[in-house]
């Protein structure tokens, strides 16, 4: 699995034209929403879920989420997002899943929730913990089903079928329109979290197919607006990535740096281990 793995810089971007066969990077993906608001609790859940601290994060959510169907998958989310990240927390995910799914009461929340159970189930099929891929195809076309075309949760969404695409149905051509649609989405919902993932799986596409200057280019964006939004548990994902795509010159000093976070964050996420072993000091 490569390095390659959810910014007003770049919400004016156009999707990029990219035409790939093969299978893109890591697998990782945003949870639902990205720097939701400007309250002390939004900034609070942040700064805990771009460390990596989710569980942390979930339990600031949780005197909310009892009542209110919004914080409820909120917080399922933030739970979905640490099981793709650390392969652990399953059980607790899946009750946070139940409890949002309960609260929902229109098609927005149950598409949002339903978007959240098939995420989960793609992220237990590809770190081969168990596969629930016709689950994880079911419950994201049910998403597909209750989210309108124009809603907030829509991009994610696309994401998430592009991933499916890519590295459950092998299909690079349907993952690769998929992100494209999330791209623009992204864009224009001002998503750009979300734009540093489609960036950057849109960029691995291209450098399977050998275009190098393209898959730099987007490996770059990617790496940028993490740094930017200060998402520091998906930076070294975003410099191993960019190392892939880099000069003979600058590709070791990428890799050193990202092995370095990757030490930083306790090894998180767990999927990039093999990919830095070559960065990794012997001990």
């Amino acid at each position: 699995m490569s390095g390659a793995s959810p910014v007003d810089p770049v919400s004016s971007a156009e999707p990029v034209p990219l035409a790939v066969p093969g299978p893109a990077p890591a697998p990782e993906a945003p949870a639902n929403g990205t720097v939701e608001g400007d309250s002390p609790l939004d900034r609070a859940v942040w700064r805990l879920r771009s460390r990596g601290c989710w569980h942390d994060a979930a339990a600031l959510l949780e005197p909310h989420s009892v009542r209110h169907a919004p914080s409820a998958l909120r917080r399922a989310a933030l739970l979905v997002e640490r099981c793709m990240f650390t392969a652990t927390g399953w059980a607790e995910a899946e009750d946070a899943l139940r409890s949002a799914e309960a609260l929902a009461g229109d098609d927005d929340e149950r598409g949002g929730a339903a978007c959240e159970r098939g995420h989960l189930a793609y992220a237990a099929t590809v770190l081969g913990v168990r596969d629930r891929a016709d689950e994880a195809r079911s419950a994201l076309g049910r998403a597909a089903a209750l989210l309108a075309p124009a809603a907030p949760g829509r991009p994610l969404l696309d994401f998430r079928r592009g991933l499916m695409a890519e590295h459950v149905a092998d299909s690079p051509d349907s993952a690769r329109a998929a992100y494209r649609r999330a791209h623009a989405g992204a864009t224009a919902h001002g998503d750009t979290l979300l734009l540093s993932f489609t960036w950057r799986h849109l960029a691995g596409l291209a450098l399977r197919d050998g275009d190098v200057a393209e898959a730099r280019h987007g490996f770059a964006e990617s790496l940028r607006i993490r740094e930017e939004l200060g998402f520091l548990i998906g930076t070294a994902p975003a410099l191993a990535a960019l190392a892939d795509a880099a000069p003979d010159t600058d590709a070791p000093r990428l890799r050193a740096e990202a092995a370095r976070l990757f030490r930083l964050m306790g090894g998180v996420p767990t999927w990039l281990a093999d990919h830095l072993s070559t960065a990794l000091p012997a001990t």
